[in-house]
């Protein structure tokens, strides 16, 4: 017999997943925002990076970047 949930918000969830009775349509929704200067995201044994001189701009003059909103 299905099963009706109300909204939910879950707020942090590192690797894993929830199931609430017959799922039948699953929607995992998630934003974030990065901000880093050049040659930060390097990876390996190794690296040589000139990048001079790097400034990254963190200044956000809107709010909201990424609106998730609602359960749908």
């Amino acid at each position: 017999m299905p099963s009706i949930v109300g909204p939910i918000k879950i707020n942090s969830i590192d690797g894993g997943v929830i199931n609430f009775g017959d799922s039948f349509y699953l929607s995992p929704k998630s934003n974030s925002k990065v901000s880093s200067g050049s040659g930060s995201f390097n990876t390996g044994d190794f690296i040589n990076t000139n990048s001079g001189l790097s400034a990254t701009n963190t200044a956000d003059p809107d709010v909201a970047d990424q609106n998730v909103s609602a359960n749908a």
